[in-house]
Order: structure tokens, then sequence, then C-alpha cells
């Protein structure tokens, strides 16, 4: 699993026009999937997403988590952060998980987040979908195989 996580101050995503996902102060996170990734596996990104304390406090630290400033959660599906680019220009997604297993863990992922942060938004799987946001910082993380 890899997840890429914004610190924003808004962010949000259209479908063909119309905004299915919207939030305000929080963190826009693409959730990739990859072919060996379960629910035990998403439960363990979940847990450090929503624990990580990336927002200040009121010294100026790096050290409130997404619950402790009452910041909202914009999920996004994004298979293409599987993307390998070792060979050519033309990237590889071999990697990626089936469509069918990443849009069931996506889908976990969002009830699960749901169950402790008070909003949850999110894209739509498998569309192409236009993503807008305020970048906090900037602040990004990336969270894969090597960090957990």
């Amino acid at each position: 699993m890899r997840l890429f996580i914004q610190r924003v101050l808004q962010a949000e995503v259209t479908v063909e026009g119309n905004t299915v996902g919207k939030i305000g102060k929080g963190l826009l996170v693409f959730v990739g999937a990859g072919k060996e990734d379960n629910r035990e596996i998403a439960d363990k990104y979940l847990k450090k997403l929503l624990g990580l304390r990336i927002f200040e406090d009121e010294a100026g630290k790096t050290n409130l988590s997404l619950k402790d400033v009452g910041g909202e959660l914009l999920l996004v599906s994004q298979f293409t952060l599987y993307a390998n680019c070792k060979k050519g220009n033309r990237p590889s997604f071999i990697e990626a998980g089936a469509p069918d297993m990443a849009e069931e863990l996506y889908e976990y992922m969002i009830q699960e987040a749901q169950k402790t942060v008070p909003v949850v938004e999110h894209g739509v799987f498998g569309a192409d979908m236009k993503v807008a946001l305020v970048n906090d910082g900037p602040f990004t993380i990336l969270l894969d195989e090597h960090i957990l």
C-alpha cells in the first residue's frame, strides 16, 4: 500500500464537473493498493495516517494529529502510485493491485476512517477525477512499504 499525504487548507475532487468530495483544513490522501495488500495492511496504514502528528501546535511545532485539530479527510484512489519507471519512459503498473481488490480496500479504508474522523470525503474509484487543493506548508508525506 502507498499513501501520498498532503496537509491542506482545503481540497476538492470533481468528476465530470461535479464535486464529489470537498474538505477544509485536513489531509488529502491519495491511496494506492498493491497486489499483495489486504485489510490487515490497510488497518496498519490507516492507524499510522490518523496518528501522524503533522499539524502545528500553539508553539508552531508539528505536534498535533488530524483529530487534535478537528481536521477533515479526503481519500482519493490512485493506482499510479505504483508506477514503475525503471525501464524506458513508459511507466509499468504491474505492481498495482487488481481493480476489484483495490476498490474493496479503498472502500474499506473510507468506512474505517469514518468510525473516528467526523468528516471523511472521497473520490470515485476508477473515475477521471480532477483534484484541486491548497497545500498547507507545503507538507507532503509518502507512506509505503519502506516506511512501515
